[in-house]
């Protein structure tokens, strides 16, 4: 049996793309026509959804405002419709809009969820919200204008930049940011990843470092470094496993090389080594062995991070950065001029290193060189 809704609504003639519509609806029908659809993967790391998770205390906050006889809600909830919508014209931007709600809920919220749920738990009054709706031409779309239309408010960056891989059409910064965003989910949800559900993201809270720490290390390499090389070199397929692959193994080292400070128990309040700060400045550490010392597996990384060994204080102690500049462990924060002083004392180690090791090689081979004229002359 069919169903459908009609409301009387104003349209707004923005984008020849897209209809654009407000009218005012109750509670009752919101429930009938909107759906709120959060953010979330399957087993095998498929992104679905786009909305972050409910935020319990501010929706209780909002419905104890609701309850009360002379509240108003003035900004409108915004919901998108991909299907089951008729637009009837009318006189100037006056207009109808028919919804057919037969199969359930066929829109989805892009802007007011928190404020949705509230008015979904009232009990005593069938309150009457303004609402905007956007006609979408597909997901797709509908995707993209949630990010668009987020990207300027204080949703969280990390549920943005999460929700990146799947859209088109964004500006530049947008679009480095997404690979850098699929990349870190990928080695977040690949099973043989070193990073396996290490990282912490909206679909993801156990993690324990933040998406976001890995994503600048992604960056960095893309703007200037090892990735930007594997990408320009290479197939876009190609280039983006080597990227996979050269992350994956460095990490992989680091844990092989560092065992007490990447042990799954740690967090970034008890190991500076998981926290933002160490996880970016060992990124600058990645980029000195891969390009220098071309390391590619977790074995050559793990030689290479050697020399750090008894010379770190990611759990406790303190840093010696020199001049006198003495550090405790824990004062090491994650803002750009910590990450940037860590990551030169650990360059410096790791080069001062190299260049020992080159200088042994060199003294090895002049002393076989020898070795082999003195047989062959006597």
């Amino acid at each position: 049996m069919s169903s459908k809704l009609t409301f009387s609504a104003i349209q707004a003639r923005q984008s020849p793309r897209h209809t654009v519509l407000s009218f005012a609806a109750r509670a009752s029908d919101l429930k009938q026509f909107a759906t709120i659809d959060r953010v979330a993967r399957d087993t095998s790391g498929h992104l679905s959804g786009f909305q972050r998770p409910q935020i319990a205390s501010h929706i209780r906050e909002i419905k104890d405002y609701l309850d009360q006889a002379d509240s108003i809600l003035p900004n409108p909830i915004v919901v998108a419709f991909t299907r089951g919508t008729k637009v009837g014209q009318g006189v100037g931007p006056n207009c109808t809009l028919e919804i057919d709600v037969t199969s359930g809920p066929p829109g989805l919220v892009v802007d007011g969820q928190q404020r949705l749920s509230a008015l979904m738990q009232l009990e005593e009054k069938d309150f009457e919200v303004l609402v905007s709706a956007i006609v979408c031409e597909d997901e797709a779309e509908l995707r993209r204008q949630f990010v668009l239309v987020n990207n300027t408010r204080p949703l969280p960056k990390s549920l943005i930049y999460e929700l990146l891989p799947g859209v088109e059409g964004l500006p530049m910064r947008l679009s480095n940011r997404a690979f850098a965003s699929a990349l870190t989910a990928r080695l977040n949800y690949t099973l043989n990843s070193s990073l396996f559900t290490q990282i912490y993201q909206h679909t993801n809270p156990a993690g324990r470092i933040k998406d976001t720490a890995i994503q600048r290390v992604i960056m960095n390499s893309l703007n200037d470094g090892i990735m930007r090389e594997f990408l320009r070199q290479s197939s876009e397929e190609r280039g983006t496993k080597q990227c996979f692959d050269l992350i994956s193994e460095f990490y992989r080292a680091v844990g092989m090389v560092f065992p007490e400070a990447w042990d799954p128990r740690q967090t970034p309040r008890t190991s500076r080594l998981v926290h933002g700060a160490g996880i970016i400045a060992m990124g600058y550490v990645m980029e000195v062995l891969a390009l220098l010392e071309g390391a590619r597996t977790a074995t050559q990384f793990a030689r290479g991070l050697g020399c750090l060994v008894d010379r770190t204080a990611w759990t406790s102690g303190s840093w010696d950065f020199g001049n006198g500049d003495h550090r405790n462990w824990r004062a090491i924060q994650n803002v750009n001029r910590d990450i940037v002083t860590l990551a030169q004392h650990l360059i410096n180690i790791v080069r001062a290193d190299m260049r020992t090791r080159r200088s042994e090689s060199a003294e090895h081979a002049l002393e076989r060189e020898v070795s082999v004229r003195v047989a062959a002359a006597s």
